[in-house]
């Protein structure tokens, strides 16, 4: 196997200038490092990752922390992230945390002593103050979909509340009065705030809330039908249904289907998270757009700007969610 000196040697250049190209180092001119890329490839030489590692006190890994893995959400976010730092030439470690505490202290604690350059996180059960506690150690972390004040610098956020408000306020801009809401988990905050949203859409038009329209699932497609399968076997009034994710909204539209709805003539459904899938359904499902590929790039972008020093890259912190309107809303009749 080829070594360093081998590769200096054949170059012509010092110990120290091979290091820096390999480090990718400024101070070096395109010439010499040609010159030592040329001489690596000849001879097979393949830098050390560990060994990279210590010379640079770089790792040129980022650790991300996602509550799932399944699900195209997750898959948007994580291709975001990743696409991003693979174009930069960093590597990502990925881990889990299923929304349960204990494995989401463990996934961070892991990437922590993968000697992650930073870590990506994306938890929603550990509690704020555990996040604050983290923030001072030696890895610096960075927070995607969520907002706690005392790292505000670190978080890139969605408003899920005005989410919420805007999915509502569509059905009633619709004529719709009797709206049925199929929640999220409520321990998650991006589904509590979604129906903070819902129910001030709901107060500001004059409309009282009804918690008998209400439903707790868990953001899966199971929970949509669970939810609609509930609304009608207690005969309940409602020609309009929210759901806080667009897997529910296709749980519930596969439900009211295989029951002799037509949608959206009997029933007006809106999603949210705009979700590759949600344009392929049948109607092609309204939603709110949840740019979470996009959240997933700007949180490796801050990365990029924070510990890889790169000066070219505008930082956005909070995104704004918007109405994608489709065809599973009608008029109410």
């Amino acid at each position: 196997m080829a070594t360093i000196y081998e590769v200096s040697k054949l170059a012509g250049v010092s110990l120290a200038t091979v290091s820096r190209v390999m480090n990718n180092n400024a101070r070096v001119s395109d010439k010499t490092k040609q010159k030592v890329l040329d001489a690596m490839n000849e001879l097979g030489y393949r830098p050390n990752a560990s060994a990279r590692s210590l010379a640079s006190n770089r790792s040129d890994s980022v650790g991300i922390m996602v509550s799932e893995l399944h699900g195209p959400f997750f898959g948007q976010m994580m291709a975001g992230i990743e696409s991003e730092l693979r174009a930069a030439g960093k590597h990502v470690i990925f881990t889990t945390g299923h929304s349960e505490e204990e494995r989401e202290k463990d996934g961070i604690e892991f990437l922590m002593g993968r000697n992650c350059d930073a870590i990506i996180i994306h938890v929603e059960v550990v509690t704020d103050d555990y996040l604050v506690e983290v923030s001072q150690g030696n890895t610096p972390i960075y927070l995607l979909s969520r907002y706690v004040e005392q790292l505000k610098e670190k978080c890139i956020s969605l408003d899920n509340e005005v989410g919420g408000y805007l999915a509502t306020k569509a059905l009633i801009d619709h004529g719709h009065n009797k709206i049925a809401y199929i929640a999220g988990p409520q321990f998650k905050a991006d589904a509590s705030n979604r129906l903070l949203g819902h129910k001030r859409a709901l107060q500001e038009h004059g409309i009282e809330f009804n918690s008998d329209l209400l439903f707790i699932g868990d953001f899966k497609e199971t929970g949509g039908s669970e939810g609609l399968k509930h609304f009608i076997d207690n005969q309940l009034s409602f020609s309009a249904v929210v759901c806080a994710n667009d897997e529910m909204a296709s749980g519930a539209m596969k439900y009211a289907r295989e029951h002799g709805y037509t949608l959206p003539n009997d029933l007006s459904v809106i999603g949210f998270d705009n979700v590759i899938f949600a344009n392929y359904l049948y109607p092609t499902l309204t939603t709110i757009d949840n740019p979470v590929e996009k959240m997933g790039r700007m949180a490796a972008k801050m990365v990029l700007t924070d510990i890889y020093k790169r000066k070219d890259l505008s930082i956005e912190r909070v995104f704004e969610p918007s109405l994608i309107l489709r065809n599973s809303i009608v008029e109410s009749k």
